[in-house]
């Protein structure tokens, strides 16, 4: 049965918590000098946040010039048991396995085996005749335009069924066109890569890797699975008011710890499945990182952002994400909401973080830890806006973000990248620091409909209907075709 948490268990829960993550945290010596040691500001960082974000249990790994520097765990594994977090502790990773299919399909194209522009159709022949020519690079970069089996009725109980459905579904855009993120493209690439290696169509792609690297704590399989040492997945259930799904509640508003159940069948095990401890896939970043594992060619094309057709570049590589860090990059990988696998390149620097929360979202905590290891590290733009309004307050959005815009007088803010932090914030119930965050987008894009909608949707979940309706009917002046403020202006005139 998944844990219910009441008023009094929860305060005792998150007293025991704050405890535990305190006991576990190396406390430096005497008379030493804690603002030069990273260490110490990692302990901080991450009792602060595990704190504010209610996250039970959390194990993550620094590594540095081909070398793991720090290896902490804190906090509660397994929360039924009131058992603490430990270098073993193995954690779902969810959509980090799609690196690892990323360095499983470059290890071919290093032997000559895989043609990255390739069309899917020279692999598999019993495809649609409108996904044959959707080139491999476009799969593991999110460019097809295919369905979403995720989409199919039967994903988690009937492969096969699911793979007819999603087959019979209709193309969403010509392949290269943009980015649209599709569990379907990487279970070609499941396919693909065994048809070239003669194995089951569905087998797990990162075997090798794990042998070869002696990963004996990481695992493929799901929640029915036996794994040891591994801990459940929870999250926190939100209260409402809700709106368009997201709560409107007060911080300070009790919510629900529950267990989470997820399923992945083997067809999908090119995306998601993989288990792991934070050492393993802090030795997984160095092997892959050194060079153990790719030619340093592949490796810098797996971590080179593939363009559109209209020249314009993307956000993915071959099943990584790569960021700008000012002069620098960050390349790496998100799952669950719960696990981020990040490595700096140009600073030999990489930040494993995995945690057992659904919604902790440590992708946005990775570049505050690089930067303890990394002096050099160029933050700018939402690295640094992240890190100044974690630490001042979500209130101080333009403000900080004017002081970030006068050290880089050339900083141009990603709007999609803003974006994605915003729903990131509404997802958690943190709807009062996503709205002066969506504030501040709407500032730097004011002829975007999609900010100010984006916009108007967390003032309606806070409760602010009109300024959700002065958004909303801004959205519309600049994008009168949106049916979906159309709806929203009504109802809110209505009020």
């Amino acid at each position: 049965m998944s844990p219910i948490l009441r008023p009094a268990s929860r305060r005792r829960f998150m007293r025991d918590t704050a405890l535990l993550i305190l006991a576990t945290m190396p406390m430096p010596a005497l008379g030493q000098d804690t603002q030069v040691d990273p260490a110490v500001g990692v302990d901080r960082y991450l009792g602060a946040q595990m704190s504010k974000l209610r996250i039970p249990g959390l194990a993550m790994a620094v590594v540095k010039g081909g070398k793991i520097v720090l290896s902490r765990s804190y906090g509660i594994g397994s929360v039924e048991f009131g058992l603490p977090a430990r270098d073993d502790t193995v954690f779902a990773i969810n959509s980090i396995t799609k690196a690892f299919t990323g360095v499983a399909a470059m290890r071919l194209v290093d032997e000559g085996k895989l043609d990255l522009a390739a069309p899917v159709g020279r692999y598999l022949t019993d495809l649609p005749e409108t996904w044959r020519a959707v080139t491999i690079r476009q799969l593991l970069s999110h460019q097809s335009g295919l369905p979403d089996v995720m989409r199919a009725p039967t994903v988690e109980t009937d492969a096969a069924a699911a793979w007819k459905w999603v087959q019979q579904q209709p193309v969403r855009f010509p392949p290269g066109a943009r980015f649209d993120y599709c569990q379907t493209n990487y279970t070609l690439i499941q396919r693909v890569l065994n048809t070239l290696e003669g194995q089951a169509l569905d087998a797990p792609l990162a075997e090798e890797q794990l042998r070869l690297l002696g990963m004996a704590h990481t695992y493929y399989g799901d929640a029915y699975d036996m794994i040891p040492n591994r801990v459940p997945t929870y999250r926190w259930s939100l209260p409402g008011p809700f709106v368009n799904g997201y709560s409107g509640a007060a911080p300070d508003a009790p919510r629900t710890l529950k267990e989470a159940s997820e399923r992945f069948l083997p067809f999908r095990r090119a995306s998601s499945g993989l288990n792991s401890t934070a050492i393993d896939m802090a030795n997984w970043l160095i092997a892959v990182s050194q060079g153990s594992l790719l030619t340093t060619g592949a490796r810098e094309t797996m971590w080179t952002p593939v363009s559109f057709t209209n020249g314009t570049t993307g956000q993915w590589g071959m099943g990584w994400e790569v960021f700008s860090r000012g002069s620098h990059r960050a390349v790496g990988m998100t799952g669950g909401g719960r696990a981020a696998v990040f490595y700096y390149p140009e600073d030999h620097v990489g930040v494993v973080i995995l945690t057992n929360l659904a919604g902790s979202f440590p992708e946005d905590m990775v570049d505050k830890i690089a930067s303890l290891y990394a002096p050099d590290l160029p933050l700018a733009g939402v690295p640094a806006l992240r890190i100044a309004l974690e630490e001042q307050g979500y209130d101080h959005a333009a403000t900080a973000a004017a002081t970030i815009k006068a050290r880089n007088p050339d900083l141009v803010w990603p709007e999609s990248e803003l974006n994605d932090w915003g729903y990131r914030l509404l997802s958690t119930g943190r709807a009062r620091d996503a709205v002066p965050l969506f504030a501040f987008i709407a500032h730097e894009y004011p002829n975007s409909a999609n900010a100010h909608d984006s916009l108007a949707q967390a003032y309606h979940v806070v409760g602010d209907a009109a300024a959700s309706l002065r958004e909303y009917r801004r959205v519309l002046e600049l994008d009168p075709s949106n049916e979906s403020a159309k709806r929203h202006v009504a109802e809110l005139a209505e009020k």
